[in-house]
């Protein structure tokens, strides 16, 4: 390879793609939309207030009733007297949303059944709510029946929420407060993060390459240029002219999003942080396992011995290994996108057209989505079998190995990762070298695996 040819290539690659039009639009305008979405969402979650549900009740148990307390959200009224059957089709006139019939109680079974009728579907929160209120209610009467005196209060005093404090062990024995689910948060973060970026970075190599082949501009390049020394220089150009774009959209997004925050001033964020059953509701909508964390909030809730909310975030954070962490990134980020770029260099010059890709693509992807899905259970268990060999395997570990650094990983596993990542890198770009200096040239014909492994060969 000749190193000053690919310098001059890196060059061409980046200045060509970043004077276009459509760079300088897609650079200013994601981050504009991606601002405006966060700053509406915002504003929604803050400002809007749900309509109230009116509630008919028809209950024939006679035991339920007392337990559907209204409430800003739902407002229950009392229908037991009437028919069911002449309420449902004049629930407008009765000015009535909903219609709940509970049937007569089972004396022997101690239960009943619930219907709700209503012109537009629920939605699961009012029947979950709905089905708890229910269940409150045939369970006190149920407790009624054994006869006990104050079998009620028993119950309610024997109950516990014991709340259990992490803590993790450096070697020395020093212990410092941890939260399962920040750990989580990071981990499933970086390891999307990477796999966007390979996803998108290698997409944009192959389609440059299907442009140059498609429109034999690469017959005059080839010309001049050794292919090996063209594809390496497209796949570093393409990765810079990348980063500088996703870099740009990071910095004028943070910009934007400020200065809408200052614009709008601080009620909209007040409004927002003033509501903690909405905070907890977009919580769960990302994770429904951060519901489980029961930090206190407040200092005056919190249990004796216990760390407040920030005091366990903040330690939590500072536990994780940044440095490790951001170095880590970095290795994990050139290799796999040099490991998975050349990949998709290789097939772009195997095809004339992007349709042609798909079955192309098709052993490079399934790694990616493989790997997706074990970050999505490497936070349950990090240090699972089938965890701990994807973050060894160079097809995964890119990604994978990112989503365990905040658990901890032995540094002989890491070691052995980039190694094992770095040496499948150089045997796949020799490999797509091959495939590219004649697929490149190749013209007319749609190419199959039968193809490359002759193109290998030669």
């Amino acid at each position: 390879m000749n190193l000053r040819i690919i310098k001059t290539v890196i060059s061409r690659e980046y200045l060509t793609r970043v004077k276009k039009k459509s760079f300088l639009v897609t650079t200013f305008v994601v981050p504009i939309l991606f601002a405006a979405m966060m700053v509406v969402i915002f504003y929604i979650m803050g400002s809007t207030k749900e309509r109230i549900q009116d509630v008919a009740v028809v209950d024939q148990s006679g035991i339920v009733m007392p337990y559907l307390q209204s409430n800003e959200r739902v407002t229950y009224t009392d229908f037991s007297t009437e028919d069911p059957e002449t309420i449902k089709p004049h629930l407008k006139d009765f000015e009535k949303d909903v219609l709940v019939v509970i049937s007569p109680l089972d004396t022997v079974k101690k239960t009943v059944s619930v219907q709700a009728y209503s012109k537009d579907p629920l939605g699961i929160e009012f029947t979950g709510n709905l089905g708890n209120k229910v269940d409150d209610a045939i369970e006190e009467y149920r407790v009624r029946q054994y006869g006990i005196e104050n079998l009620t209060q028993i119950m309610e005093d024997v109950k516990s929420n014991v709340k259990v404090t992490e803590y993790t062990l450096d070697d020395s024995g020093k212990e410092s407060i941890s939260e399962s689910g920040i750990y989580m948060i990071v981990s499933m973060l970086l390891g999307i993060v990477i796999w966007m970026f390979i996803m998108m970075f290698g997409g944009q190599v192959m389609s440059s390459v299907i442009e140059e082949k498609s429109s034999r501009v690469v017959e005059v390049l080839i010309s001049s240029v050794k292919a090996v020394d063209l594809m390496f220089g497209k796949i570093i150009g393409v990765a810079l002219v990348a980063l500088t774009q996703f870099l740009l959209w990071i910095v004028l997004t943070v910009v934007l999003v400020s200065g809408a925050s200052l614009f709008m001033g601080k009620d909209m964020l007040k409004s927002f942080s003033a509501n903690p059953e909405m905070m907890t509701q977009a919580t769960m909508g990302i994770n429904p396992d951060l519901g489980n964390m029961t930090i206190p909030v407040e200092s005056g809730s919190v249990e004796p011995g216990a760390p407040s909310e920030l005091q366990t975030v903040m330690a939590t954070l500072a536990n994780i290994p940044w440095v490790k962490l951001i170095v880590s990134f970095l290795i994990y980020f050139i290799l796999g996108y040099l490991l998975y770029a050349s990949l998709y260099a290789a097939v772009g010059s195997a095809v004339e057209s992007v349709e042609d890709t798909q079955q192309l693509q098709l052993p490079i992807t399934i790694p990616l989505m493989i790997a997706y899905l074990i970050i999505l259970m490497a936070f349950q268990n990090p240090d699972s079998n089938v965890v701990v060999w994807a973050s060894m395997i160079p097809f995964t570990s890119p990604i994978v190995m990112l989503a365990r650094i905040p658990y901890g990983v032995p540094m002989w596993q890491l070691i052995l990762s980039i190694v094992l990542l770095f040496f499948t890198f150089l045997a796949c770009a020799w490999v797509s070298a091959k495939i590219y200096k004649v697929g490149i040239l190749m013209f007319g014909k749609k190419s199959t695996f039968k193809d490359l492994w002759k193109w290998l060969k030669q």
